[in-house]
């Protein structure tokens, strides 16, 4: 399960990664409102943990952005505003749930594992080039009907790259996508082998994955 923490306190960042990874949950980090517009912009997350006050863009302005623009995700705000009106003023923008600072971590993960339990309100569209589907609710991938087998690392690249298409993405986005800690794949042939691996699967999609020198990776009609 994917989960974006937003807070841009250094130290309590940290402890929401460290303690979220530790309960078994692949985590994004940023310390401001607007990079966390644009990773719920591009990548598909179970639940984002918010703080209110950030720079860049607050996290009411966050989750009214991911509202209006029917993201899926589940949105807990995290928040040392505790009064009646700041929780009805997040409720009423989309916020799912609302835990107020000074918060117990288990309580934390026992508010996300409730979220992740709750349906979502808003069915997530299959996305489509050429013969390929991807549907990012069952995360089965076809070619006209038929399923394909990936892995999991295959999966994450192949959604980015249909979700960016035909956008140009570069490595860091990919490892950061794809890999727990995306130190691992950088300076190393890992994102190559996947791609050609990627590659090997999809010679009758309709669509082909381009190396842009210097740049990334694109996905594109055949």
């Amino acid at each position: 399960m994917r989960v974006l923490v937003a807070e841009d306190d250094d130290g309590l960042r940290e402890v929401l990664v460290l303690g979220l990874t530790d309960a078994g949950y692949h985590v994004d980090a940023v310390e401001r409102g607007d990079d966390a517009i644009d990773y719920l912009r591009w990548y598909e997350y179970d639940v984002a943990v918010l703080d209110w006050r950030m720079p860049g863009a607050e996290g009411i302005d966050v989750v009214a952005w991911a509202r209006r623009h029917d993201r899926p995700t589940a949105l807990l705000m995290l928040t040392a505003r505790d009064t009646p009106a700041d929780r009805i003023r997040g409720l009423d923008t989309g916020a799912d749930d609302y835990l107020v600072k000074p918060f117990d971590f288990g309580e934390l993960l026992a508010r996300v594992r409730a979220l992740q339990r709750r349906p979502r309100g808003v069915d997530q569209p299959v996305l489509r080039a050429g013969r390929l589907t991807l549907d990012p609710v069952t995360h089965v991938t076809a070619v006209d009907g038929r399923e394909l087998a990936l892995t999991g690392t295959e999966y994450r690249i192949l959604e980015l790259l249909l979700r960016r298409s035909p956008s140009v993405v570069d490595r860091k986005a990919i490892a950061e996508h794809a890999w727990a800690d995306e130190t691992d794949p950088l300076g190393s042939n890992a994102i190559d082998v996947q791609m050609s691996r990627l590659r090997g699967k999809l010679p009758d999609a309709g669509v082909r994955i381009v190396t842009v020198r210097g740049a990334g990776y694109r996905l594109e009609p055949r």
